[in-house]
């Protein structure tokens, strides 16, 4: 194995530490708590933990953290409602409502009735727009956590030939537009581009976020290049026993880390990097919604 492995968990440690320094400025300096609050509706599993271990960190970090855990079977218009009070609370700086919603709700009514100010997912159709004219905005968390490592392994990325395999709202077109926005030369591809393999062998940066298991071998990627794997998929490890699963990326670890420069593993790259910027971001909009300066390191 020769590429250099970017530590995901221990450089979210050091963003974290940065989010809890710059949190006890603000409540010294300026006497300011920035407050992130999560809504879950029901009682999906994956969601219940992620919303866990997102209170756990606000606070870690001194934040306020409000949690509103609410019945599959609220109706949207009570949703709504709780949305709208959340963006009156001057003590609620960030909001976020965890993703999947029931059946029976909307998901881009319900984010579009975020404040953009306060969506500190970077979902709504605002923050979308701004951060694709260049403006200033609210970045989505993984793809910014992604532009982080990137920045951090690299230092400047002006000039880099980038690809990035997947166009979800989520990681994909976000991904391409912040690494636009630092001077790259973007290609988005999916599974439809012609002579994908070929595509890929031309990045100096490789962002896979394309869902599907070790999609990406490591005859794909060019020699030296940095490898940002976003893909977490669940298959089965018959060699742990009958039953037993493991996770991997969207890239073939073990035969790209032989070509790479650097690389993300599957788990331990992106993946604490999201709850990280979370943070960032909430300390971000408390800093302008205040009219101070914005924390520095933690933004696009």
């Amino acid at each position: 194995m020769s590429a250099t492995i970017i530590d995901g968990k221990a450089f979210a440690a050091t963003v974290r530490e940065k989010v809890a320094g710059h949190v006890a400025r603000l409540k010294d300096a300026h006497g300011i708590t920035p407050g992130l609050a999560v809504v879950l509706v029901g009682e999906d599993p994956a969601s219940q933990v992620y919303v866990r271990n997102k209170g756990k960190q606000t606070l870690e970090v001194g934040m306020q953290s409000f949690e509103h855990k609410l019945p599959e079977d609220t109706s949207e218009a009570d949703l709504l409602a709780l949305v709208e009070k959340l963006n009156a609370d001057p003590a609620v700086h960030g909001i976020l409502v965890q993703l999947p919603l029931p059946p029976h709700m909307n998901s881009d009514l319900v984010i579009n009735a975020i404040d953009p100010a306060k969506d500190v997912d970077g979902f709504h159709i605002s923050n979308v727009g701004l951060l694709g004219t260049g403006q200033k905005s609210m970045v989505p968390c993984t793809p910014l956590g992604c532009l982080m490592m990137l920045r951090d392994q690299l230092g400047s990325l002006s000039g880099l030939n980038a690809v990035v395999v997947g166009r979800s709202n989520i990681v994909g077109k976000p991904m391409a537009q912040l690494l636009l926005g630092d001077s790259c030369t973007v290609t988005i591809a999916h599974s439809r581009t012609k002579d994908l393999p070929e595509v890929c062998r031309r990045a100096d940066i490789l962002v896979a976020a394309v869902g599907r298991p070790e999609m990406i071998p490591g005859d794909w990627v060019k020699p030296g290049a940095t490898v940002i794997d976003v893909g977490i998929n669940r298959i089965d490890a018959p060699e742990k026993g009958e039953g037993k699963t493991r996770l991997v990326g969207d890239v073939a670890f073990a035969s790209a880390a032989e070509v790479a420069g650097a690389i993300t593993p599957v788990p331990g790259g992106v993946g604490p990097m999201t709850i990280a910027c979370l943070l960032a971001n909430t300390v971000t909009a408390c800093c302008r919604a205040n009219g101070l300066p914005e924390p520095e390191g933690l933004t696009a």
